[in-house]
């Protein structure tokens, strides 16, 4: 007998409407389009000034701020796994938290603990790398667009972390500890983005490596923006100052989840009366 889990699977592969109404009544992540990118790019780039902008200018401190975000976040993560499906006001703002908290542990283990910032480039390395190893053996996939239980999303949201505390001390790293400057990062790690969607686009390398290649990249980018846009000109920075810089970003990340949960609605009210005269025709 077929296991429910197997049968979904092979409707999937056999019939592409079933995968597309997976993907969007099932799935509890977005599908991955030009918004999404620029959105995930942006909530990184927010998540490095946002953290910066309540421990220095607001003056929390690093362990007030860390503990009043971590909350913040563990609602947020809570809400949306007791979502049955992808919300993108949900998701994103547990995206744009998760990319705090990341920044929060690399600079808690930098600042407090006084952790090099290589050691700790290395560290989450290698955690990323046993979190995927983990999901993989458990689940034979790494595909987003499989996240449609509780097990999958938990290793989803594990990696996450992982990758934004990895992106924070890589861009850190490279940045500042090799004194790079922030200009210079971010042009580096946006090369290797074009190196690796020059390797999926154009030599047709597997999408769920190139995806999970990029996704990394897109911390340290974002942080080094984030650093590059804040930071005074007297520390190689544009001076805007955190404020600005998360504002306005901030504003660029609400407009597009807007129009992704419009956009969404709509195309789950056509996925759905497609289904439902499909099955009537039947």
């Amino acid at each position: 007998m077929t296991s429910p889990r197997n049968a979904s699977a092979s409707r999937s592969v056999s019939d592409p409407a079933s995968t597309r109404i997976s993907d969007l009544l099932l799935s509890k992540v977005p599908q991955v389009t030009i918004a999404f990118w620029i959105i995930k790019v942006f909530s990184t780039t927010v998540g490095e000034t946002a953290a910066d902008y309540f421990n220095d200018t607001l003056g929390f401190g690093l362990t007030l701020t860390t503990i009043l975000v971590g909350a913040l976040f563990l609602i947020a993560l809570a809400v949306q796994f007791a979502t049955r499906r992808y919300t993108p006001v949900v998701y994103w703002l547990t995206v744009v938290l998760i990319s705090v908290v990341g920044t929060l542990i690399t600079d808690n283990l930098t600042d407090v603990v006084g952790v090099p910032l290589l050691a700790s480039t290395i560290v989450f390395s290698v955690l990323l790398a046993a979190t995927f190893t983990v999901w993989f053996l458990r689940e034979r996939t790494l595909s987003i667009h499989s996240i449609v239980s509780r097990p999958r999303e938990a290793f989803y949201w594990l990696a996450i972390l992982f990758t934004f505390a990895l992106g924070t001390a890589a861009g850190d790293y490279l940045s500042e500890a090799l004194g790079l400057g922030y200009l210079v990062a971010a042009v580096l790690f946006a090369a290797v983005i074009g190196v690796i969607a020059i390797a999926f686009f154009v030599f047709k390398a597997n999408a769920v490596v190139c995806f999970w290649a990029a996704y990394i990249m897109t911390r340290p980018l974002g942080a080094s923006i984030g650093d590059l846009s804040s930071a005074p000109t007297a520390d190689g920075g544009l001076g805007l100052g955190y404020t600005i810089t998360s504002v306005v970003l901030g504003a660029v990340i609400i407009a597009l989840v807007v129009y992704l949960s419009v956009r969404l609605a709509a195309q789950r009210r056509q996925v759905q009366g497609s289904t439902a005269t499909a099955t009537v025709t039947a």
